[in-house]
């Protein structure tokens, strides 16, 4: 199963720089979450990436031999490497060639000195992108719904209980959120059992029914377990927080929007096309901190000018927030989670679709309860 390969073995890093000082350091860092290995060449780093093909390579723009943006030629180049995401480590923020570096395929830049939380953030944002697009170029067909694996009437494509084996990119991404949170596979499920609750209840109304079909909802169940998919960019010390977060600390929190449009984005740019399942993706992930006033963000939307998708999926992830227990709050009672969402009615969420959450939240606080406790505490 692949969401089982995904945990239990250790994502492969090669780093390619000539400088020992940074060489160990980002060993030291890196080693206590990936399979290292290390280079101070560039020709022993090509060697070295093309014999063992990790999973991602940190390297260095200025090197004696061969710059760093040579080596990345290279390595996209030759056919076994060409997919893997490079990362160019540079000297100094203000003096990097963007336009060399994207044009010779690298993905993106860490600037010295070196940041530790952000080293691990950028490296695991790349790394879940890279899953994500390793499932749609392996299954491309799965695009149109035909071997996604799916069973209606069941509780979730990746409920154990069930039988089924799961949707692979649906797997992939609970695998890799869920070791920064122990609680994320079930808040994953909840949701999007959430948002399949409320488009199934709106799509019987006639003002909802041309923009609900059978398969506009089966893309917004795959979708919805990618709405925060830009935390993988927020540093761990602002994410995991046990308390009320800064002001300075909620504006960086507050870029996971941004943060998760730019890797669907980076996604159909190396897919070569756009596809229902990343627009709506994209959609949920940049628009679903948005308010029906106004008042969100990142853009402000006002009213339909936020996407259904990111509607309905503001409403099972304040729901999702209330009830769930975490370090620095209490988790509160279905009867009180209801109460403050029909406060919210007109505010924060579409009149509309809060009202059909009203209409079928019983479904929701029996799916809570399905999926109440952490793998850990069964």
């Amino acid at each position: 199963m692949l969401a089982l390969a995904v945990r239990d073995s250790k994502q492969s890093v090669l780093v390619i720089d000539e400088k020992t000082d940074d060489l160990m350091w980002l060993s030291n860092l890196l080693n206590q979450h990936f399979s290292v290995k290390l280079s101070t060449s560039a020709q022993h780093g090509l060697k070295t990436a093309k014999n063992n093909l990790p999973d991602l390579i940190l390297l260095a723009i200025v090197m004696p031999e061969m710059n760093g943006y040579d080596v990345c030629r290279e390595l996209k180049r030759h056919p076994s490497t060409r997919d893997i995401p490079v990362l160019l480590l540079s000297e100094n923020d203000a003096h990097i060639d963007h336009q060399t570096g994207f044009d010779a395929g690298a993905v993106d830049f860490i600037s010295k000195p070196f940041s530790a939380p952000i080293v691990l953030a950028r490296i695991r944002t790349h790394l879940l992108l890279g899953a994500l697009l390793s499932q749609l170029q392996n299954q491309d067909e799965c695009l149109e719904f035909g071997p996604f694996v799916w069973v209606p009437g069941s509780a979730s494509v990746v409920d154990s209980e069930s039988g089924a084996e799961p949707d692979p990119m649906i797997a992939t991404m609970m695998a890799m959120l869920e070791t920064r949170d122990d609680e994320t596979r079930n808040h994953l499920l909840r949701t999007q059992q959430y948002v399949r609750i409320l488009a199934e209840c709106l799509q019987k109304s006639s003002r909802f029914s041309h923009l609900l079909s059978d398969e506009d909802i089966e893309i917004l169940f795959k979708s919805a377990p990618f709405h925060d998919i830009g935390e993988v960019g927020i540093p761990d010390h602002i994410l995991l927080k046990p308390g009320k977060l800064t002001e300075d600390e909620m504006v960086v929190m507050k870029t996971h929007t941004t943060l998760g449009r730019q890797m669907i984005e980076s996604a159909e740019k190396r897919l070569g096309r756009s596809i229902p399942f990343l627009k709506c993706v994209k959609e949920i992930a940049y628009s679903h901190q948005e308010k029906w006033d106004g008042s969100g963000y990142p853009e402000g939307l006002v009213g339909t000018q936020i996407p259904l998708s990111a509607r309905l999926m503001a409403v099972a992830d304040v729901y999702d927030a209330l009830i769930r227990q975490q370090v620095y709050k209490s988790a509160m009672t279905h009867e009180v989670a209801v109460q403050i969402m029909s406060e919210g009615r007109n505010a924060h969420f579409d009149p509309d679709v809060l009202d059909a959450f009203l209409q079928v939240q019983y479904k929701f606080r029996e799916c809570a309860l399905r999926y109440e406790r952490s793998d850990s505490e069964k």
